[in-house]
């Protein structure tokens, strides 16, 4: 078996300890499950890196390309944000209950597309704007589901009591925080919008061209766009918004993998026409 593929199904693997141990921890109320299914997420994480290294070190082609290899990218990027503040604010351990199970099924997910390794990369792919793009995607990405997870815990410590529920921050800290969350995610789906609405003029002379996937994109931006208007504007907060954003999550992912997966669009595998 190739050394990147090898590295691929046990970043699998590890993502799916992480998922069992996050989610039993938190039905059987055992915290030191949460720690498993951190150190599982983290040894998946070092191995989710080496796996795009390789295939990208190989080629030298971009780690982004196919539909495969945005969903890996992407789940990177979700899994470096999650570690990050995990890290940082010990306190909300059982964010991973939402992270780390929608991290694996769509690692799996993209196991089974994979393909091998472009030997060529079109021209119209050699652009500093589509990195921005990728960028963008996959941390908005990544901030919207850090956001959805906030919105579950939330839900969680509203709901329920016991130790665990407890040890989590105030409701009003949660909400801050996933308000954050929405914001940043915002704010990266715009530069994801823009920097791919200039690459599109690059290759197709044209800024907006009604594909599906840039409807759906705009479409999920708003989504947040109006999150953010509900509450500076009307003042929503704690389950609504908790709600929300685990709504939202849903529609970003049909509108970043979901849609050029089952429509033929220029998104789909980047494909480039000229």
């Amino acid at each position: 078996m190739k050394a990147d593929i090898l590295c691929f199904w046990s970043t699998v693997a590890l993502y799916g300890i992480s998922t069992f141990s996050y989610i039993y921890g938190l039905i059987a109320k055992k915290e030191k499950l949460f720690l498993a299914g951190l150190y599982s997420a983290l040894a998946g994480f070092i191995l989710h890196a080496i796996t795009i290294g390789i295939r990208w070190a190989e080629t030298g082609i971009s780690p982004f390309i196919s539909i495969s290899e945005s969903i890996t990218l992407g789940t990177l990027m979700a899994v470096l944000i999650f570690l990050i503040f995990h890290f940082s604010a010990k306190q909300v351990r059982p964010l991973g209950v939402l992270v780390m199970p929608v991290v694996f099924t769509l690692l799996g997910w993209a196991g089974t597309l994979m393909k091998d390794i472009a030997s060529t990369l079109a021209p119209a792919l050699q652009s500093w704007w589509l990195w921005i793009h990728i960028t963008g995607a996959s941390m908005g990405f990544g901030s919207a589901l850090m956001a959805a997870a906030v919105g579950l815990v939330y839900l969680l410590k509203a709901n329920f009591s016991g130790a665990i529920y407890e040890k989590l921050p105030a409701l009003q800290d949660l909400d801050i925080l996933g308000y954050r969350y929405v914001a940043s995610g915002f704010i990266m789906y715009g530069l994801m919008i823009v920097s791919g609405a200039f690459w599109s003029n690059t290759v197709k002379g044209s800024y907006w061209n009604w594909d599906p996937v840039e409807v759906w994109s705009l479409i999920s931006w708003l989504i947040y766009g109006i999150y953010l208007h509900l509450r500076i504007t009307f003042g929503w907060r704690g389950r609504k918004l908790a709600w929300y954003a685990l709504i939202a999550l849903m529609v970003m992912i049909v509108s970043y993998w979901g849609i050029p997966f089952s429509v033929e669009t220029f998104h789909s595998g980047f494909r480039i026409e000229h």
